[in-house]
């Protein structure tokens, strides 16, 4: 299962769709201001541990800097982000 999460870690929606993916096992793909997840601590305040996949475009947008080190985050292209949703059975978006 894939979890698309555009909302900010700072909004209700945001945390929601997080929370779901923790609760169903499922990887997240942040987009829009849904990068922001990937700065600070807020998928381990989450309690999330899944794969974090983030759209290159929107991290480079909001002017961060590449997600570095974390093992859980894997950046991709548009074209990566449609194969995810392609190979997945289920979809659930968009928060």
């Amino acid at each position: 299962m894939l979890v698309i999460v555009r909302s900010a870690p700072d909004t209700t929606e945001g945390k929601r769709a997080v929370k779901l993916a923790r609760d169903m096992a499922a990887d997240i793909v942040l987009l829009q201001n849904g990068v922001y997840f990937m700065q600070a601590a807020h998928l381990d305040d989450l309690g999330y541990c899944g794969t974090a996949y983030v759209l290159s475009d929107d991290r480079k947008l909001r002017g961060l800097g590449p997600i570095g080190s974390d093992r859980r985050g894997k950046e991709i292209s548009y074209d990566g982000l449609v194969d995810l949703m392609t190979e997945n059975n289920n979809v659930v978006g968009m928060f």
